[in-house]
């Protein structure tokens, strides 16, 4: 099956959560899950010729990508850590640290300069995510709204979720450690440290942009309660998380041994008994639960449309007129956002098109390190743009907010990819051999 009606599962995901939303004014009404069961059936019935085991085999082995599974042992292990630094106090304590430190003018910006230092470090925006949301919702609930030099606004959940969010796909995109980095230069054939001075003189400037709109913005902060004196020992599971991470440890070790300081320091304070510690992982680890189903069903999703041609179709529609080394690019951008969009995780979708984005540079004369920024960059970009991508769900997850809530105030993802539709305007940086 060739054409549109390859993609149409997509279509029909998108139509139904997004027009029955609209109808009923509230996202809240219409569960995620639902809708991708709704547009699983669908594609299943598009496949023609099979019984029904094996169009299930086709959708499940989209499911058991490696990749995937292994986010799943990574949002198990994230809820339990969550939840049981909630339950010992350890978000309240570091909270009160922040607020005790941080004039409540830099919240924002300090929250941003920490959620890219974070990612950048641990090569993961989902690590950085889990580590900071919790925080950045503590914080959120602990200041007050007020009037800033960019005028009045809303110091809302979502936003400060947001730049958390935000700066976890700048370290995403630059980090010599991230998956996505790597599976750009390999794809590419370059070398990271080349691919991060082209990507960083893209990047940096809009990262530069979007700290001084969050430094204006704080301008009206104030913190409307009396910051109590920090327990300092209660802070000491986001600290080793911190540490373990800036050291590049593996992040599933990362939350392991985070989830061992919460049992640690817990019972030692008395906060909790051993047993209640348990209880507070598996509640954590049963909060993900509708996390972890989006995730899997999003991957057996694009499994069928790759069994249906969906994704050779759009892969062969992008590239069919390009002229030039700018349009050349344009259609590599153009390639790996669309994909990203059916496949909502950025090193499947590099892995996807990463072949064809190689020849299409080798046939236009593109330097593999402008090649391998633009895959990283607007496939970091086109996940921001999306609800069901492991970022969004997580945070939202994390911070108990629908996905839609948060997207609007990802300002860095926007801005990072208006400065690379410009750096392809523009043919900037002009790199030399």
């Amino acid at each position: 099956m060739k054409g549109w009606l390859a993609l149409s599962p997509l279509l029909v995901f998108l139509t139904f959560y997004l027009v029955f939303s609209l109808l009923a004014n509230d996202f809240y009404s219409v569960p995620i899950t639902v809708a991708f069961v709704v547009a699983s059936a669908y594609s299943l019935m598009l496949l023609r010729g099979m019984t029904l085991d094996e169009r299930i085999k086709v959708y499940s082995k989209g499911a058991a990508h490696s990749n995937l599974l292994m986010m799943v042992w990574i949002f198990i292990l994230a809820g339990a850590f969550a939840h049981s630094a909630r339950q010992m106090g350890a978000i309240q304590a570091t909270v009160d640290l922040c607020l005790s430190t941080l004039p409540p003018q830099l919240i924002l910006a300090g929250l941003f300069i920490a959620a890219c230092f974070i990612s950048l470090s641990v090569g993961t925006s989902v690590g950085t995510i889990v580590a900071l949301v919790p925080i950045a919702t503590g914080i959120a609930n602990s200041i007050d709204n007020g009037q800033s030099i960019m005028g009045n606004f809303q110091l809302s959940t979502p936003l400060v979720v947001a730049v958390v969010v935000g700066g976890a796909y700048f370290g995403d995109n630059l980090s010599f450690i991230s998956d996505t980095t790597i599976v750009a230069t390999q794809t590419q054939g370059c070398r990271m440290s080349d691919k991060f001075r082209t990507n960083a003189r893209i990047v940096v400037p809009a990262a530069v942009l979007v700290l001084l709109v969050y430094v204006a913005m704080g301008q009206g902060i104030y913190v409307e309660r009396e910051v109590s004196m920090v327990d300092w020992v209660l802070v000491v599971p986001y600290l080793i998380v911190f540490a373990t991470a800036l050291c590049g440890m593996n992040v599933l070790i990362v939350l392991v041994l985070g989830i061992l300081a919460t049992g640690v320091i817990g019972i030692l304070r008395g906060t909790y008994r051993f047993y209640e510690w348990l209880t507070a992982m598996g509640e954590g680890i049963l909060n993900m639960g509708e996390l972890i189903i989006v995730t899997l069903m999003a991957a057996g999703l694009v499994g069928v449309i790759r069994q249906l041609g969906g994704i050779d179709f759009i892969l062969e529609r992008l590239t069919r007129r390009i002229r030039g080394p700018r349009g050349a690019e344009f259609s590599i951008a153009g390639l790996v956002v669309f994909t990203n969009f059916c496949t909502a995780n950025n090193t499947i979708a590099i892995l996807t098109v990463g072949h064809l984005a190689k020849e299409i540079s080798q046939r236009f004369g593109i330097d593999p390190r402008r090649s391998a920024s633009i895959l990283d960059t607007f496939s970091c970009f086109a996940q921001g743009l999306i609800p069901y991508g492991a970022q969004m769900l997580m945070a939202s997850s994390l911070a108990m907010l629908n996905p839609i809530e948060i997207i609007p105030y990802l300002y860095y993802p926007f801005v990072m990819g208006f400065f690379m539709l410009l750096s392809i305007l523009f043919r900037y940086p002009r790199n030399r051999h």
